[in-house]
């Protein structure tokens, strides 16, 4: 399973959005200040998460979310 995410930040209220097939890891790794994009961001929140079988279709999602 494949995960589409959004979080906020509890700091700025601005988002970010990614894809990982571990999402509860993949939050930790953020709060934790171990991805660069977010490590001044924190704390984040999961505010949206959509589930997707299959990695290509997840990051097809994630792009299209991206480039609305």
């Amino acid at each position: 399973m494949y995960y589409v995410y959004i979080l906020q930040s509890e700091k700025d209220n601005l988002l970010y959005l990614g894809c990982t097939h571990n999402l509860k890891q993949r939050l930790s790794m953020h709060n934790a200040g171990k991805i660069c994009s977010t490590k001044r961001r924190a704390p984040l929140k999961v505010i949206y998460y959509e589930a997707l079988i299959n990695k290509q279709d997840a990051f097809s999602r994630e792009q299209w979310l991206k480039t609305g």
